[in-house]
């Protein structure tokens, strides 16, 4: 095997954990959404829950599978709950969130739009888990987001790229495997640290103004490293550590967003602050 072949397979694969587990099969993908309750067209936000929560997958996800636990445990809370697919690639049917960022933006800002439309509201809530972290960050700064959005909650976002442990830094030792990686998978390589995209996307500060902004991060972060590459430097942002909640708390990159509910109680939180509930190991019971 060639030596490129060595390096971007296993960096594919690692990369694969900032997305979802696989899907079981392409029914349950069109059927969970409807019924399990969210993107669910003719909801409308209630008085207490004035905004609608706009899910947004990471690399390698989907609108369905990214959010079996995070979808139901909001809706069950009162939200109205809506989740896209961006980042298509001819001929992947399931596996989304892999096309150039600044396109997949594009498409968050044109669902933005729908949802708002259909709602009636005038902002709404961003969660995203990953790449669906970082990648509405575009959104906000270049695409006027920010008179769309109240607040960005990045669940193990990529703000700062990854170095996968260092192995993305191997990649100039093998010739035409960064050039590979961006043919085939612009995604990965948008999201690799020191990446064209993300010294634009943080050049001159990694926040604006009028959007509040969160993170959870994980100590256990095997895909973003190193972990504290996901906090954000900015007015308006909160920056958590999930074991600084929950000590015990050993989730890593993939659970921290799909079956976490530490994680989810602190998504409620940041998505209702006024009426916060501490975060401790019980919120799993929550």
């Amino acid at each position: 095997m060639l030596p490129w072949k060595r390096l971007v397979r296993p960096l594919a694969a690692l990369l694969l954990a900032a997305g979802v587990t696989l899907p079981t099969a392409a029914g349950a993908h069109a059927a969970a959404a409807p019924s399990s309750g969210w993107n669910d067209w003719s909801c409308k936000p209630s008085a207490a829950h004035p905004r609608p929560v706009v899910l947004v997958h990471g690399t390698f996800g989907n609108s369905v599978d990214n959010w079996l636990g995070l979808a139901p445990y909001l809706k069950n809370r009162g939200y109205c709950v809506f989740s896209l697919d961006y980042g298509q690639l001819p001929g992947v049917p399931l596996f989304h969130g892999l096309g150039p960022t600044e396109k997949s933006a594009e498409q968050l800002d044109a669902y933005v739009d729908k949802v708002l439309a259909a709602t009636g509201a005038r902002e709404t809530d961003l969660v995203g888990h990953s790449q669906g972290g970082m990648m509405p960050r575009h959104y906000l700064k270049f695409l006027g987001g920010a008179d769309e959005v109240n607040a960005l909650i990045g669940i193990a976002p990529s703000n700062h790229g990854t170095t996968l442990s260092g192995l993305t830094r191997l990649l100039p030792y093998f010739p035409g495997a960064e050039d590979l990686l961006s043919e085939a998978t612009p995604a990965l390589a948008d999201q690799v640290a020191g990446s064209d995209f993300l010294t634009r996307l943080n050049a001159g500060g990694d926040t604006v103004p009028g959007v509040r902004y969160t993170v959870i991060a994980t100590r256990y972060d095997e895909v973003v490293t190193p972990y504290r590459s996901a906090y954000l430097t900015g007015p308006d942002v909160r920056n958590v550590l999930l074991q600084d909640l929950c000590p015990l708390d050993l989730s890593e990159h993939l659970a921290i967003g799909l079956l976490d509910r530490i994680a989810f109680h602190e998504v409620a939180n940041s998505l209702d602050p006024a009426h916060a509930e501490r975060t401790t190991c019980a919120s799993v019971f929550g």
